[in-house]
């Protein structure tokens, strides 16, 4: 395996595990590379500072927190000028826009929502999609289950 620019096996190493569990205690991440604990919370700083990492998360269930309908939507854009288009990508990076994508292909863009029910993403669609003028069409698609859910890069 090639090593992602500017890393070495140690960071490649600790990025592995980190994205798994940020939590992991340094003791157990330290054996895990054969570095001291020390050197692996300098790595671990560096790897922040430099941008490797963006952000120490916990990854919420969606069933527990009553998100239980994922839908993706593909949208086309009426005009693609660039204002056009961030005002889109705007307008698309709400709280109920858990993912958005500007995509190559007969859609413009990829949106996943986690809703509670069809009558939540009904008014999400009203607001988004039939009140927004440049807004040429948009396909949903309701997940019927989620066979593979990560954030995992490495």
């Amino acid at each position: 395996m090639s090593l992602p620019s500017g890393l070495d096996k140690f960071d490649v190493a600790l990025l592995e595990r980190l994205q798994k569990d940020c939590l992991t205690p340094l003791r157990e991440l330290s054996e895990a590379v054969n570095l001291s604990p020390a050197t692996v919370q300098r790595r671990i700083q560096k790897l922040k500072e430099s941008g490797h990492i963006l952000a120490n998360v916990a990854i919420v269930d969606p069933d527990k927190v009553d998100k239980r309908i994922t839908v993706l939507v593909e949208v086309q854009a009426d005009r693609i000028y660039s204002d056009d288009l961030d005002a889109l990508k705007e307008s698309f990076s709400g709280p109920e826009v858990q993912q958005c994508y500007y995509v190559t292909g007969e859609a413009d863009f990829m949106l996943i929502l986690l809703v509670p029910d069809m009558k939540a993403f009904e008014a999400i669609c009203d607001r988004l999609f039939h009140h927004n003028p440049n807004v040429k069409w948009f396909r949903t698609m309701v997940v019927l289950d989620r066979v593979k859910a990560t954030i995992d890069v490495l």
